[in-house]
């Protein structure tokens, strides 16, 4: 009986792992998704012709495509390197 319950706890341990390792993926690919739309309206603004200040606002959107691309990467490789050391206190 109290086999049973310590195999138990070891396959939702290890499926809670699994659900964390694919959240951090979907986590990864919305920080992607994220960065295209900037990168996206960025491009957008620079096509617009009789707005001549808008192209600033261009710039800084495709600056900040770079940053959340950035930010989301790095994060991901964090939580995956604890993910893999068992370190799962200080996520």
């Amino acid at each position: 009986m109290e086999n049973d319950f310590e195999r138990e706890l070891i396959i939702r341990d290890y499926l809670a792992r699994q659900r964390t390792t694919l959240a951090n993926q979907r986590t990864l690919l919305s920080f992607i998704r994220t960065s295209l739309y900037f990168l996206v309206s960025g491009v957008a603004l620079f096509e617009v012709e009789k707005l001549k200040h808008i192209k600033d606002l261009g710039y800084v959107s495709m600056g900040l495509s770079i940053v959340i691309l950035i930010i989301g990467i790095i994060s991901f490789f964090k939580i995956k390197s604890k993910l893999k050391k068992g370190n799962y206190l200080t996520m």
